[in-house]
């Protein structure tokens, strides 16, 4: 159910998505969410060894996660040279040797999986409309005739999650934001509901991140004036 205009809600801020959970239940969802999460992580590192990026046929793919790319690198680069450290600083105890290494390991291809879901799943813009994409897991399908206009509109949400509610009842808005801003602004025809992996949520426009603003509304304007 869509929260309705009160004093417990500002619909200037954002906020995340999904009920609130407390002990037991949040303790669940959190290893749920951790658990897809990972194992979207290994099917993009998949879709990138076999060379296979999520663009629709007749599209064009637009990158969004160029704020965190380098971080994101850079991390990985520090992650893989600390195995053979840690390796070297407790090779005679094999007790700790190899958890420390399968711990190195793992973050390695997590962080990777990450970054390959960005690589591999962009937005896209075609002939069947947009597609809003965040990492393995978000994938959003707008087609044209749900879409009543696309602009280029900077709006800036500091310290939002990546994905966030603002407004409420019909003006409800979902936010997809990388480093705290997005720049393209989607308005829909309608309250249209969407299924995101914290919930299904009823949404009149998006707002999303794009590298390339400027290509991404040329795209556009090739399918609606």
């Amino acid at each position: 159910m869509m929260p309705q205009a009160g004093p417990e809600v500002d619909a200037r801020e954002p906020r995340r998505i999904g009920p609130e959970r407390h002990g037991s239940e949040k303790l669940r969802h959190g290893i749920r969410r951790g658990s897809e999460l990972e194992l979207a992580g290994y099917r993009s590192i998949w879709r990138w060894a076999s060379r296979q990026p999520y663009v629709p046929e007749g599209a064009s793919g637009f990158s969004y996660d160029k704020p965190v790319r380098t971080i994101l690198i850079v991390f990985i680069g520090l992650s893989a040279v600390e195995i053979p450290v840690i390796d070297l600083l407790v090779h005679g105890i094999p007790w700790l040797r190899w958890p420390f290494i399968a711990l190195g390991v793992w973050g390695v291809v997590t962080t990777l999986g990450i970054l390959l879901g960005y690589l591999t799943r962009p937005h896209a813009v075609g002939p069947e409309g947009i597609r809003v994409r965040h990492g393995g897991e978000v994938d959003i399908d707008l087609p044209w005739d749900v879409v009543a206009s696309v602009e280029r509109r900077r709006h800036a949400l500091t310290d939002a999650p990546q994905l966030s509610l603002t407004g409420v009842g019909d003006e409800q808005v979902l936010n997809h934001v990388i480093q705290d801003h997005s720049e393209i602004e989607i308005a829909l025809e309608g309250p249209t509901p969407l299924r995101l992996p914290q919930g299904e949520v009823t949404v009149s426009a998006l707002r999303i991140s794009v590298d390339d603003p400027a290509g991404f509304m040329d795209a556009v304007r090739t399918h609606i004036p």
